[in-house]
């Protein structure tokens, strides 16, 4: 398959977006005695998780989860919350051989899922449907039933299936028939199934605030923004097509090289033709 340059250029404002997004949820170390000390200091004088999160400078959820592990917001202590920490961290098996698979660290893992929610919150998605999209991301099996992701999420079945209902919608859970059960999967091809979802519906924007522009008239007022609205729609689904296309041709892609690393950078020019006259509108090369 060809991929062209439009496409690896979306690709690439879609890899560039999702890092950036990413960057501010990505966790750091974890939390010391003194940031412990800092929680007791914040819970005595009344502040709420947030407000304590931010003297930290951590993400909320990791100051309400190490709030709730030990003791609540009226329990806690930093003295016996960090005997806690040092305990689990005592009875954590011996690191494997070297050439042994390197199992998950719970902790990890939990921290890297809570960070991915948050972010995946930010950008619109319900928690519970958040949720259930990273339990699938980290989860070491290829797929879930309804009945794995009620009890590993703690949550009830109305509201797996609602968010399973949703996901599936939007493209980025797929449901596999597995004798009488359903298992619920992300599959390899999520992104750029995702992307063509996207683009239909984009495409039917455009064509309806086309539809509206030209009843009232491009001439008025209303019918210049609905223009302006239809010629937007068209532009990103025709990116986000072409993305998808890109997407496709790597569905696998090395896990150590950026898009930036794989792809030449010359390929990386191209226009989109303006959907009302035809001109060529240069798309920009992205810089860094």
């Amino acid at each position: 398959m060809t991929v062209s340059a439009n496409a690896i250029y979306a690709a690439s404002c879609c890899n560039s977006l999702f890092m950036n997004a990413t960057l501010e949820y990505m966790p750091g170390h974890r939390l010391t005695y003194r940031d412990r000390r800092a929680i007791t200091a914040g819970l005595s004088a009344g502040l709420t998780y947030a407000e304590i999160a931010r003297q930290l400078d951590r993400p909320t959820s990791t100051v309400t989860r190490e709030i709730n592990r030990n003791g609540g917001p009226a329990g806690y202590r930093a003295e016996p919350a960090q005997r806690s920490t040092d305990e689990r961290a005592r009875r954590r098996p011996l690191p494997p051989r070297a050439d042994a698979p390197i199992p998950s660290d719970p902790d990890v893992v939990l921290e890297v899922g809570e960070q991915l929610i948050d972010m995946i919150v930010a950008v619109g998605l319900t928690r519970t449907a958040a949720r259930v999209f990273v339990h699938l991301c980290l989860s070491d099996d290829d797929s879930r039933t309804a009945a794995q992701l009620v009890q590993s999420l703690r949550v009830s079945p109305a509201s797996v299936s609602k968010a399973i209902g949703y996901l599936e919608e939007s493209g980025m859970v797929r449901r596999e028939r597995d004798g009488r059960r359903e298992r619920y999967s992300i599959g390899p091809d999520i992104w750029s199934r995702v992307s063509m979802i996207s683009a239909r519906k984009d495409r039917a924007a455009a064509d309806l605030a086309w539809r509206a522009a030209g009843i009232l008239g491009t001439d008025t007022p209303a019918g210049s923004r609905l223009a302006d609205m239809a010629w937007c729609f068209e532009t990103v689904l025709r990116i986000e097509t072409l993305g998808a296309e890109l997407l496709a041709a790597f569905p696998h892609p090395p896990a150590q090289m950026r898009p930036d690393e794989l792809i030449p950078e010359h390929a990386l020019s191209g226009s989109v033709p303006c959907p009302s006259c035809g001109t060529a509108v240069p798309l920009p090369v992205p810089v860094g």
